[in-house]
């Protein structure tokens, strides 16, 4: 069976053994390599990195064979590597771009193939079309001589195995010490260090191991670190930081009077931040905590970049000092694209990641869980008592996001009742606006907002609310679920 393989909101995920199949991941990489050919890069060779999930050395080994064959030098990142990491590599190497194999915070079942092009972020659409289109070309067994491959033709359905052209290389490769060089100077570890932070640390078996405990440690606070070893099915649940798989971070930060506890996801480019008081800190109150520094301890001055499903507190801080805010739709790759073309000091989104001024387009769940040490120790208070600042100052909202299942029919019937939905309130509220940017939004007079997007792959909905009070906010999921039937 030929599985249909294309590029989400952030890369190839599949099922490994299934449609994550050595022949697979070798498809994907020879489309890759006739990218990188087509656009005369390869002499500057591709970084190529890993997480912790199963077989991923044999899998990253059949990535630089498959690079190596068509020419293309590769820097082979050893051991698990972070994909902030990976991507900053390109940098450190002038590479023409990056491999990382990694399923993120998906299931352990599951690995994923993630192609970071030159500027060291998420790939935009139009590169994942070339890069599909390659794959669909090679799948077929047409020619694809304008990019110096030959069609995916083997015994069995296997592709050939490849032949090292005269030259190609692959280096042995650790971006960790230029990693750690480059974000140390972002973060202000001397304000850190006179703190006398304490912090609990949860890599969650991932990629992100002995990241955040050797900076933080070599700043001077007393660190505590559990899971920090390898292992595949992540303790038996997902390598997903958030406010229910933290529940041992958030026992260990109370009983152990810390400061803060900073968790990563799988391939640490997601953090996940537990409050001084055993609270979980959700990205859409991190985010806004972090803007509030810049803009008061920092001084910055610059826009801010956010996707449609994250919070408006955002817009209120930008408001206040004359600063844009760009919307975009969910994904990661459109916050890189305004960090690199609009000047923006901070680009985030509500599933937990974001990136600064002076780092790459990548989201870094490293760079953000340094960044809270830094707030607390610049501030003298927790994380709660700043948020509690910024309430006062810009009024508090309510966020939460509902997933609702449908079935196939329901959710054809939803879809094309949403072209025409445009009700002139909601919750004894106007609606003043409708954004049509990634599913449907509507925006209310006074602040409050609800989003609806259609999931791309199941009959499921996510509804995205955003409230000035909970019982705002019940009312609008309420009255969502009634008109739209969900």
């Amino acid at each position: 069976m030929t599985h249909k393989i294309s590029f989400g909101t952030d890369g190839w995920r599949g099922i490994i053994a299934d449609d994550f199949t050595f022949d697979n991941v070798r498809l994907v990489t020879r489309a890759v390599a006739a990218y990188i050919n087509g656009q005369g890069l390869a002499e500057r060779g591709l970084v190529v990195g890993h997480d912790n999930r199963f077989l991923a050395e044999e899998f990253t080994a059949a990535v630089a064979e498959e690079l190596n064959s068509q020419g293309i030098p590769v820097f082979l990142c050893r051991g698990a590597t972070p994909t902030p990491v990976t991507a900053y590599a390109i940098k450190l190497t002038n590479a023409a771009g990056a491999v990382m194999l990694t399923a993120s915070h998906n299931p352990p079942v599951y690995n994923g193939f993630k192609f970071i092009p030159e500027y060291a972020g998420p790939a935009l659409p139009h590169i994942t079309k070339q890069i599909e289109e390659n794959i669909a070309r090679l799948q077929a067994g047409e020619p694809c001589d304008v990019y110096g491959l030959e069609p995916a033709q083997g015994r069995n359905g296997r592709l050939p195995q490849p032949e090292l052209k005269e030259g190609a290389r692959c280096t042995g490769y650790s971006p960790f010490d230029g990693y750690v060089r480059h974000i140390s100077g972002i973060v202000d570890l001397a304000a850190i260090k006179r703190a006398g932070l304490k912090v609990v640390i949860d890599p969650m078996y991932g990629a992100g191991i002995g990241y955040l405990e050797h900076i933080l440690g070599n700043a001077g606070v007393q660190v505590e670190v559990f899971h920090n070893y390898r292992d595949p099915f992540f303790g038996g649940s997902l390598p997903e930081p958030t406010g229910k798989s933290l529940e041992e971070l958030k026992g260990r930060v109370k009983a152990g009077g810390a400061n803060l506890g900073l968790a990563l996801d799988g391939d640490a480019d997601r953090f996940g931040i537990i409050d001084a008081n055993g609270e979980y800190i959700t990205p859409n109150q991190f985010l806004p905590l972090l803007y509030y520094h810049l803009l008061t301890a920092r001084g910055w001055r610059g826009p801010v970049a956010r996707t449609v499903a994250t919070t408006h507190l955002l817009d209120r801080m930008a408001a206040k000092y004359g600063q844009p805010v760009y919307e975009t739709p969910v994904g990661f790759k459109y916050i890189g694209q305004n960090l690199l073309e609009k000047g923006c000091i901070l680009g985030g989104e509500e599933s937990g990641g974001l990136s600064v001024k002076g780092h790459i387009p990548e989201k870094d769940g490293i760079l953000a869980g340094l960044l809270a040490a830094e707030m607390v120790a610049h501030h003298g208070k927790s994380l709660t008592e700043i948020l509690e600042q910024i309430y006062r100052e810009f009024g508090r909202l309510f966020s939460e996001r509902l997933d609702l299942h449908t079935t196939p029919e329901q959710k054809a019937q939803i879809l094309e009742q949403l072209k025409g939905w445009a009700p002139p309130e909601l919750a004894g509220q106007q609606v003043t606006g409708k954004i049509t940017l990634d599913g449907t939004k509507l925006v209310l007079a006074d602040g409050a907002w609800i989003l609806i997007r259609p999931s791309g792959t199941e009959p499921l909905f996510r509804v995205y609310v955003e409230a000035n009070s909970l019982e705002q906010k019940a009312q609008l999921q309420r009255e969502v679920k009634q008109m739209l039937q969900l």
